[in-house]
């Protein structure tokens, strides 16, 4: 994965990110994972209706030129977008590119976040192509987003897609209008529950955050890896690297022997999570 930071316009990003894509595929990586809308600033930290005019679509320059560049070097490719749908209608996907160049899944963002500095609504609908499990050469590939890390029923419904490795590509960073007490408990929470939603599901997590100060937030980094068991493989700090891991998906069928909780689900007892509240 890259932990990168943005430079500060999409022309920059894409040169910064195309160097450290290669420096990865160098590093024999299959399969390269780029932080949520990894082409721009983080502009959901404010509401700006010109931010919609450097918004994509999946048949743009830019996505072709990574496109290329996954098949000049062989590679899996993560990239997410700020897509442009059409007229009004924008998502915040993420698209995994085959080592042929060719488009192999695409994912829209399902769960939207509204918070100060995360204006999300503003700009994206909400996803509409459900939980997907995307085949490749580099393995099962599930897609979740940022703020879907936060609902085990995402995590949950990817893996049985089939996903062995559900991926987070993530912008999260703390917000100075919060008192710095509590950033040491959010950093923990967030790692806490997707190295839960590996064991729960017996698969691989790995998130990738940005770092770097863009206004008023600080993007944390720490991305990381965890296998089934929730054993963290890697972690980062808050600084940019190219991180390079091996996966070893047969532990996914051994952790599933030893903990198989997706056998021992009682479907016939969970329609009240269909509701909002249940009391």
């Amino acid at each position: 994965w890259i932990q990168g930071k943005s430079q500060g316009d999409p022309a920059k990003n894409e040169s910064y990110y195309v160097q450290k894509i290669s420096d990865a595929a160098r590093r024999n990586a299959r399969l390269v994972v780029l932080p949520e809308l990894f082409l721009w600033d983080y502009f959901p930290i404010r509401e700006d209706s010109r931010e919609f005019e450097s918004a994509i679509e999946i048949s743009s320059p830019a996505v072709g030129r990574f496109r290329a560049l996954a098949r000049e070097l062989g590679i899996v490719l993560v990239l997410p977008i700020f897509e442009r749908r059409s007229a009004g209608l924008h998502h915040n996907s993420c698209l995994v590119i085959e080592s042929t160049g060719e488009i192999a899944g695409h994912y829209r963002k399902v769960h939207i976040p509204d918070d100060p500095g995360f204006s999300e609504k503003y700009y994206f609908a909400p996803g509409d192509l459900g939980f997907v499990a995307v085949p490749s050469s580099a393995g099962s590939l599930g897609l979740l987003i940022c703020w879907d890390q936060w609902f085990p029923e995402a995590a949950r419904l990817t893996a049985l897609k089939g996903a062995q490795i559900i991926l987070y590509p993530t912008a999260i960073a703390w917000d100075d209008h919060e008192p710095e007490s509590v950033r040491s408990d959010q950093l923990d929470a967030w790692v806490t529950l997707m190295r839960s939603h590996a064991i729960a599901n017996g698969v691989f997590v790995m998130a990738v955050n940005r770092v770097g100060r863009e206004g008023h937030l600080t993007f944390w980094g720490n991305s990381f890896l965890a296998d089934p068991f929730g054993c963290v493989l890697a972690r980062d700090a808050m600084d940019e690297t190219v991180t390079v891991v091996d996966v070893d998906f047969s532990k996914l069928g051994r952790a599933r022997e030893v903990w198989p909780f997706l056998r021992d689900r009682r479907v016939d007892q969970y329609s009240s999570i269909l509701k909002l509240w249940d009391g």
